[in-house]
Formats: structure tokens, C-alpha cells, sequence
């Protein structure tokens, strides 16, 4: 038995060689690469803190497959995310390799840019402001605003500290009073627009008090 596997060896030893070559070559044929930018997904975030910055929200990830699938890719196809499991409170550099990046199955990453994220965490806290109602327009001739009351006047917010500490206050919703002649309530919605804060109330309640030919 070992003198028949023996025999020929080198012959048998090319073979396999040529037929490892000529897979490889096969397997070669028709593949394609692509660049997606993608969105990073922080997951696992500790309880208690929040992203307050980051160095990119997205990165570029290029993948390799069979031409006739990777014509078919799109960027929501590819999922890239971050674990900050074990992070704490502060600026740390998270580096992303290949596990991070969830590429359609037959696929593989060949480059992502950048690879290193820097993220900062900060303390998630609550603040209570005061609400300012925006209006806009102007009454009725012979009329005028006597006053503008809001329900509730103040309400809390949710944020990062860092966030919290430049707040004061929240506007609402523009109200427009063109061609008002009499006293109106209306519920507007708190805009936070330009701040990354939430609300616990997410509306209150604006009456404008009119004034004027003989109120």
C-alpha cells in the first residue's frame, strides 16, 4: 500500500498543485470590488452616558465578490458597527476590522477608511427650562397682543451635560397671529431643532390675549 502511494509521487504531488491553481483561478474569474459609503451604528452604549461627538459618522468599506452579485450591492446590503461595551466616559479611538463590517454573504471586505473612529461620551442628565412661545405675524387693525400665556411654563429636558449646560430655554412651534382679533389658544410642538436634547413634553398649550377696539 505505501509503495503504491509512494509511486509517482511527484506526478501526484503536481497534480494536486495544478488543481489547487485551477480552482483558484475559477474562483478568480468574474470577481468584482465596489466602495459603499456606510453608516456606523454604535451598539451597547453603557447606561447612563451618550455620544456627544464623534470623528465620522460613516466610513468607506470596499468588498470583493462574484461580479454578477456585487452589481446588485447597496450600501444598506452592508452593515458596519462599533461596540462600546467596555467604553467609559471621555474621548477613546475604536478601531474597526473586518468583524465589524456584515457584508452580503459570499463577499468579503478588502479596505475600510478610516479605520480608527475617535468617540466621545458624556453624562446623560435632565435640566428643567423655560418655554418661549414664537409668534409671528401682526393682528387685526385696532388690535394688539395685551399678553401670550403658555402651559406649562417650564418643562424637562433630556440631553448630555455638555449640551444641557449652554440650554436655557426651549422655543415652540412658530405661531402666527396675521389678522387676529381675538384671544386664541393653540397647542404647539416644542422645537429643539439645533440641539441634540429631548423634551419630556413634547407640546404645550399658547394662548395669545388680545387687545384692543374697546377690549
Amino acid at each position: 500500500m505505501r509503495k503504491l502511494l509512494l509511486e509517482n509521487a511527484g506526478l501526484k504531488v503536481s497534480a494536486i498543485l495544478i488543481s489547487v491553481l485551477l480552482w483558484f483561478f475559477v474562483t478568480s474569474r468574474g470577481q468584482s470590488e465596489m466602495s459603499f459609503d456606510i453608516p456606523v451604528e454604535f451598539k451597547n452604549i453603557p447606561s447612563g452616558l451618550g455620544i456627544a461627538s464623534t470623528s465620522a459618522t460613516s466610513v468607506n468599506v470596499t468588498v470583493k465578490g462574484q461580479e454578477r452579485l456585487i452589481k446588485s450591492l447597496k450600501p444598506p446590503d452592508i452593515r458596519v458597527s462599533i461596540d462600546l461595551g467596555r467604553a467609559k466616559m471621555g474621548e477613546g479611538s475604536y478601531h474597526i476590522n473586518n468583524d465589524d463590517v456584515r457584508p452580503p454573504y459570499a463577499m468579503s471586505v478588502t479596505r475600510i477608511d478610516p479605520s480608527t473612529i475617535r468617540v466621545r461620551l458624556d453624562e446623560a442628565a435632565a435640566k428643567m427650562v423655560k418655554v418661549k412661545p414664537a409668534i409671528s405675524g401682526m393682528p387685526a387693525p385696532g388690535y394688539y397682543v395685551r399678553a401670550v400665556e403658555v402651559v406649562p411654563k417650564n418643562i424637562l429636558i433630556r440631553g448630555l451635560k455638555s449640551e444641557l449646560r449652554r440650554i436655557t430655554e426651549v422655543k415652540t412651534d412658530t405661531m402666527d397671529i396675521s389678522g387676529l382679533s381675538e384671544t386664541t389658544m393653540q397647542e404647539l410642538n416644542i422645537d429643539t431643532s439645533g440641539a441634540n436634547v429631548k423634551p419630556e413634553t413634547a407640546a404645550v398649550k399658547v394662548t395669545v390675549v388680545m387687545g384692543g377696539k374697546g377690549k
